[in-house]
């Protein structure tokens, strides 16, 4: 898999290979907080209790270890304003809200599915002894 954005290594853009930093991006965006973050920002600037707030069942360490992660990898902006104490705010950059677009489509197949997919939960565990 390759984007014509991408200006480094083919093996880099590789998802398939597991040293490529495709597949690191993959592991550190495809887990639930990462996605959960991403849609509660939207267009929005919030602040970590902001955040916190709309994260349900999130705790302060993996909303901390996550918000670090998603600036690392360039998806969302840190902005600190000097003031007593200090205020810090997050926002999605463009490859953030390019992100978000894809799990928007994410939530979307969910809602529509999530009948369907209950349904074949109740049905493979009935059969289960």
């Amino acid at each position: 898999m390759g984007t014509n954005q991408f200006s480094g290594l083919l093996d880099q853009a590789d998802v398939t290979r597991a040293d490529s930093l495709a597949r690191e991006i993959f592991s550190d965006i495809a887990n639930k907080w990462a996605l959960l973050i991403i849609e509660a920002l939207g267009e929005r600037t919030l602040r970590f209790s902001e955040l916190r707030g709309e994260v349900d069942g999130i705790s302060h360490k993996m909303l901390t270890q996550n918000l670090r992660m998603l600036e690392r990898n360039g998806l969302l902006e840190r902005t600190v304003h000097p003031t007593v104490p200090p205020r810090v705010e997050y926002t999605l950059t463009e490859p953030g809200q390019a992100l978000r677009v894809t799990i928007d489509g994410m939530c979307d197949w969910t809602h529509r599915y999530i009948g369907h997919i209950e349904q074949a939960r109740d049905t493979f565990e009935a059969g289960r002894p």
